[in-house]
């Protein structure tokens, strides 16, 4: 009987060393790493892109490619810094389970003990939201809900407004019950981690996670960085060429999205997770605990989506997405400023660790670069992603351009036909939403002008489009965001209020129209 079980385990190893010699075979080594992101440069148009490849923990591959800016084509290397975006999250909710861990909140502690002028729409969500809520894409608000208070950069809202203004906000699910991502609960987050602590939010991350773990270029904002002589640009593609663009947020929102680093610290980052909040030489020291860093990784909403790695579940944690590839558990995140995409992806069963940083807002490139390199741990063999994910790419676009171009051609055979125009007078005025704030429709330069009291970069020029609908061209032409505005009359034929609608399909989420109900404030 020992006989037997002893030679049925040496098969059984034989067998398995096989399987990992048949692996490892298909790994991508460096240099094939190297021309992966070299072709993905060049198919997907982006300036600069990061890579870190970790393995039982170690860093096997680190380095920058392409150049930092269009402007300067300053060299991308493994010290180059770029905003990760929602990868930021990750770091909010580990903050939170420090002070779990220190027990100075529970995961369910009510936000509003925390936060007591915390007010949400309906008062029953009020009372019952948790800090676990906060993190988990719940609320009941929609996709990007609020958005427009942090985006773009030129925001003038401040946290204390913002917090203030959630209350205007009107859900579109039930509370607890569908998954819509979202970007202000985590600044509430960031605001409960200063509250608890009793320092910032920015001084927490730096000290408590960022400081111990030698992450030493990196900081919690763009703002706080000491040294940006190797930080790069967003870049933004416009009618086929590519625009440099500036921040997206500001410091208000840097619980959801601050942090800029570069694949040299982020490693230390991953590492640490892979390592249950352990770090150190000896592994000695930890950020968290293991329960806190099991909370982390525990499916908490429920996502619809699929995969190409034969997935059976998706999930949101708490700041990570959660979901099975391959018979793997995957823990990964995405993060997405103008100009900037990232992504972080741990496979923590084969202690393997994807960091993908870039600076042009193209997620098919992080996705086909991360995913062939999963192919290669997993031994699937036959697959361009690189080619598939630009197939899918050109499709949306192409898609997205015949809209566009349809409406300005109708504008343009409109304006040769059309004999009479509402007047614009008509239109003018100051109107008011009750979270965004003030927009001011009037005559500049002797055109129909839009322009956004809190959101100074929301601003340009009118063009008649039909009925009572007209559309705004934002001056700034890398927001991609050009909108229809839907107006409303009363008795006299005069505005007294409008709606604003993304005319292409591919706009940001981030900016949410759809969720903007404007009256008119000067009537007369």
């Amino acid at each position: 009987m020992h006989f037997f079980s002893s030679l049925k385990l040496k098969i059984t190893t034989v067998l398995l060393l096989c399987l990992v010699i048949q692996v490892q075979a298909q790994v991508l080594s460096s240099k094939q790493i190297d021309s992966l992101v070299e072709k993905t440069l060049t198919t997907f148009n982006v300036p600069g892109i990061a890579v870190s490849v970790i393995k039982d923990g170690k860093i096997i591959h680190l380095k920058g490619y392409g150049v930092r800016s269009i402007k300067t084509n300053q060299k991308v290397d493994e010290n180059t810094l770029f905003g990760v975006a929602s990868n930021t999250k990750a770091f909010t909710a580990a903050a939170l389970g420090m002070l779990v861990d220190e027990k100075k909140i529970t995961w369910d502690t009510k936000v509003t003990d925390v936060i007591p002028e915390f007010k949400m729409y309906d008062a029953y969500v009020t009372s019952e939201f948790t800090i676990r809520d906060l993190l988990t894409h719940r609320s009941g608000l929609g996709l990007g809900a609020g958005d427009l208070m942090i985006w773009p950069d030129s925001s003038t809202v401040d946290k204390k407004q913002l917090i203030h203004n959630l209350r205007y906000l009107k859900p579109v699910s039930s509370f607890r019950t569908k998954y819509d991502y979202d970007n202000l609960m985590y600044i509430v987050a960031g605001e409960v981690v200063a509250r608890v602590s009793g320092i910032t939010y920015e001084d927490f991350i730096e000290s408590r996670i960022i400081k111990p773990l030698g992450m030493t270029k990196t900081a919690a904002s763009w703002y706080r960085l000491k040294d940006k002589s190797n930080v790069i640009d967003g870049h933004a593609p416009y009618e086929g060429k590519l625009l440099p663009v500036g921040l997206s947020f500001g410091e208000i929102a840097n619980a959801a999205g601050g942090i800029y680093s570069n694949v040299t610290d982020m490693s230390k980052w991953v590492m640490a997770m892979m390592n249950s909040g352990k770090y150190g030489e000896s592994m000695d020291k930890k950020l968290f605990s293991p329960a806190v860093a099991r909370e982390l990784w525990t499916p908490q909403t429920i996502i619809n989506g699929g995969s190409p790695y034969n997935t059976h579940f998706s999930a949101y944690g708490l700041g990570w997405f959660l979901s099975d590839v391959n018979g793997y558990f995957q823990a990964t995140h995405t993060g997405g400023l103008s100009g900037i995409v990232t992504q972080v992806t741990v496979i923590p069963e084969i202690k393997l660790g994807i960091i993908v940083l870039t600076n042009q807002q193209s997620g098919a490139a992080f996705t086909a670069i991360t995913n062939t390199i999963k192919d290669g741990y997993f031994g699937i063999k036959g697959q361009d992603r690189v080619k598939a994910y630009n197939d899918n790419r050109l499709k949306g676009e192409k898609q997205a351009e015949e809209i566009v171009a349809k409406i300005w051609n109708d504008i343009a055979a409109q304006q040769k036909t059309l004999t009479t125009k509402p007047d614009p007078k008509n239109y003018y005025g100051t109107f008011h939403d009750a979270w965004f704030g003030d927009v001011t429709i009037s005559e500049v330069n002797g055109k129909m002008h839009f322009q956004a009291k809190n959101a100074p970069k929301l601003k340009g020029d009118m063009t008649y489009y039909k009925g009572n609908t007209f559309i705004v061209k934002w001056y700034d032409r890398s927001l991609d965001a050009d909108a229809f505005i839907n107006f409303t009359l009363d008795n006299n034929a005069m505005a007294d209020g409008f709606k604003l609608e993304a005319i292409s399909p591919l706009t940001d989420f981030s900016f949410d129209f759809q969720d903007l109900d404007f009256k008119k404030t000067d009537k007369k």
